[in-house]
């Protein structure tokens, strides 16, 4: 007979699923059985301290809404978003790196004319975004869907407002490639920013000492037919937390510069008001097949 002590008890726990139909679900079940109670015993978990790690999963699932997901912000945190994308993204091969999805994509993007202020009703800096996507060999891909999204002056997406119900998106947009490969944009610049503090990840984070902050960054998820699903950000060089960014997101290869222009016609062709800064950046997809993953509880079209 078994006996339920502290080394057999995990034994008897692992082969309760061996009856599981799914190879890599009885795989993955058995190896997250071994590493929890691995964890227990390496740190003579006590009572109180699993009951307030079950009380804090618990206010995290609560804090969660079609809009927010308080659980993706704690794998961020933890390392484990971009450690799950790391183990994903191995091989490279040439094309741009990726990083985490972030908790704030929608998946509602509006297709959107080359050339549109994405934030025209914001305050802040304006800013021309040039971009480009091609294939490994630098071949330009026409009619690629771009989803672009970001952060206000304030480090706020729109999202988080009250009034995204009511007046829809801003700061957030779907772009089609040209024959060329090419899509372009006017935003404002981003500026570093903190995850939101007001759920338990936030307060674990205050609690730890840990800064909140990330650095400016525009998203980018490049979705090209028969190729993987690029999802990345673009971070602006010589942010103050290029290099301590909260949720371990960045990537030399993805830090652009963002120059400083006081040319009285944009790229376009179309005139400025004033200063504005220019954001250039080319992405580059390596083969492969799938849908770019939607956050929780979201349904993303088919051709999105």
């Amino acid at each position: 007979m078994t006996q339920f002590n502290e080394t057999e008890l995990t034994t008897a726990v692992i082969r309760s699923f061996d009856q599981t139909p799914d190879p890599r679900a009885k795989f993955l079940l058995q190896e997250l059985v071994k590493s929890l109670h691995d964890y227990v015993r390496r740190t003579d978990l006590i009572f109180e301290e699993w009951d307030h790690a079950i009380g804090f999963l618990t206010r995290t699932g609560q804090k969660c809404t079609d809009i927010r997901q308080e659980f993706i912000l704690l794998s961020d945190v933890l390392g484990v978003s971009m450690l799950v994308d790391a183990v994903n993204h191995r091989d490279r091969d040439g094309a741009t790196e990726t990083t985490v999805l972030g908790p704030f994509y929608v998946g509602e993007h509006k297709v959107t004319p080359h050339g549109t202020d994405i934030s025209a009703s914001l305050p802040g800096e304006r800013m021309f975004v040039q971009s480009r996507v091609t294939d490994l060999d630098g071949k330009p891909l026409a009619n690629v869907p771009v989803d672009v999204w970001h952060a206000d002056d304030d480090g706020f997406y729109d999202s988080q407002k009250p009034s995204y119900a009511t007046e829809g998106p801003s700061s957030r947009a779907r772009f089609i490639t040209d024959a060329d490969g090419r899509f372009f944009f006017r935003t404002i610049v981003p500026c570093s920013y903190p995850i939101p503090t007001d759920g338990p990840v936030g307060q674990m984070i205050t609690q730890t000492n840990r800064h909140p902050m990330r650095p400016a960054h525009v998203h980018f998820l490049v979705n090209a037919k028969g190729y993987e699903p690029l999802i990345t950000h673009v971070f602006v060089e010589g942010d103050k937390y290029i290099d301590s960014d909260v949720v371990f997101g960045v990537k030399d290869e993805l830090i652009a510069k963002v120059e400083r222009r006081t040319d009285p016609v944009m790229p376009d062709g179309q005139r400025s008001d004033g200063p504005w800064s220019l954001m250039t950046y080319e992405f580059h997809v390596k083969p492969g097949g799938g849908m770019a993953p939607a956050p929780l509880g979201t349904k993303v079209s088919e051709d999105a």
